[in-house]
């Protein structure tokens, strides 16, 4: 028997199911960390904008300064936008398509100013959200900031930074390999298979206590030691996300700082973002620095716009011009065609970002239940959009999220009638 569809975006809303409310909340509405019930669908949309709460976590300093103002020059006419999904023969408006995409909030910037903003859910324009795999590219970009001033070489092998690593998959991969996600090794990321490595993984960094009879790795870093080889390294890309823990290893033991201290320090209190981030942890403390980033959207947003402009924002180089330029040029595209993503034809991946290679220069950073951050230099837009969609993979919205970005690029770089 088919199972049943899950709950519209309207039907699944946090607020108008009450999850959390009350002092104690209702045990029918009561969400926790340790029985998993806070990540089921539809409780999921209440708990991406609330992880601190169940959860430990590192903060991300904003520092002391003033945020960088944003302006605004909101738009009227972005709504009724009309576009078609990939593979539909109905066109499908702006405003339909963040319904369909359980979007939590949005915001789009056109050279720089706010033009569009919205929320929904529980996410509000003071909160901060899950950007999940979209952690993936800031620790990329922190990699590649690092290769660029010469503090890691990307030809060197993993193990002669990590001396731990030596007898796992990774010790024998150069860091440009971890970085680009070409390495070979044994680990699925299928959320929908119970017995993929996806999940041994978030076991041995759930900070929670182990049952008493495991005896598997405790910590990310543990967990690190254990993955094996399968294939072989520079052969074909293959997105898996313990290669942007490996590379958090590697940032923390060239600079002494762990990725949540150096992204505060190199990029979040230079950017004159309004909210402090913060990542979650394992029982150790380390930052889970493949998918625990959690930001306001406006912030997500203007690390955005810094990269649009070339790596410079709020009066100052934040990312060095020649790492931007590197992740626009992108990637291995014979590597990455060998992994077969049959709705990114021509793309390719580079410093933990999807670059489409378009004519317009756009790149992207992507996570799972439809976190994006998408960069389109060419028609000077930014957008960065949370949602909490019921399925985890990413081809589920991109039939929708592809096409509508794009329509909304070629709509906003349009001269004015």
């Amino acid at each position: 028997m088919a199972a049943d569809p899950p709950l519209d975006a309207a039907a699944s809303d946090p607020a108008r199911l009450g999850w959390m409310v009350g002092t104690p909340p209702p045990p029918e509405r009561r969400l926790r960390f340790d029985d998993g019930s806070y990540f089921r669908f539809p409780a999921l949309r209440w708990s991406v904008a609330h992880f601190r709460e169940l959860m430990p976590t590192a903060n991300v300093s904003r520092g002391l300064g003033a945020p960088a103002p944003l302006p605004r020059a909101l738009r009227a006419d972005i709504d009724d936008l009309r576009f078609t999904p990939l593979g539909a023969k109905e066109s499908m408006s702006w405003a339909e398509s963040l319904a369909a995409n359980y979007t939590d909030g949005i915001v789009v910037l056109h050279r720089g100013r706010v033009v569009y903003e919205r929320y929904f859910g529980a996410l509000t324009e003071q909160g901060q959200h899950g950007a999940m795999s979209i952690t993936k590219s800031f620790t990329g970009t922190l990699g590649a900031m690092l290769v660029a001033e010469g503090t890691l070489d990307p030809s060197r092998r993993v193990a002669d930074y990590v001396p731990e690593l030596a007898a796992s998959a990774f010790g024998s991969a150069t860091v440009r390999q971890v970085l680009d996600m070409t390495t070979g090794l044994r680990f699925s990321e299928d959320y929908a298979d119970p017995n993929a490595e996806v999940w041994a993984h978030a076991q041995a960094g759930s900070p929670l206590p182990k049952p008493q009879d495991y005896a598997g790795p405790r910590s990310y870093y543990e967990y690190l030691q254990t993955v094996q080889p399968e294939g072989r390294h520079g052969g074909a890309f293959a997105y898996k996300t313990v290669n942007s823990d490996a590379l958090g290893w590697i940032i923390a033991r060239v600079t002494g700082r762990s990725v949540a201290a150096l992204l505060s320090e190199r990029i979040w209190s230079r950017l004159g973002a309004e909210q402090d981030a913060y990542m979650t942890v394992d029982s150790t403390g380390t930052p889970f620095a493949g998918g625990g980033l959690n930001t306001g959207l406006r912030d997500l947003a203007r690390f955005g716009e810094m990269l649009r402009n070339g790596g410079r924002h709020n009066g100052q180089q934040i990312v060095p011009r020649a790492v931007v330029d590197d992740i626009r040029r992108g990637g291995d595209r014979e590597a990455f065609a060998r992994a077969d993503y049959t709705l990114l034809q021509g793309w390719s991946y580079r410093n933990m970002w999807w670059v489409t290679h378009g004519a317009d220069g756009a790149f992207m950073a992507r996570g799972v239940h439809g976190q994006r951050l998408y960069v389109n230099p060419g028609a000077g837009v930014v957008i960065a959009r949370y949602a909490s969609h019921p399925v985890a993979s990413n081809a589920s919205n991109d039939p929708t999220t592809l096409p509508a970005f794009d329509a909304l690029a070629r709509h906003l770089a349009a001269p004015p009638r």
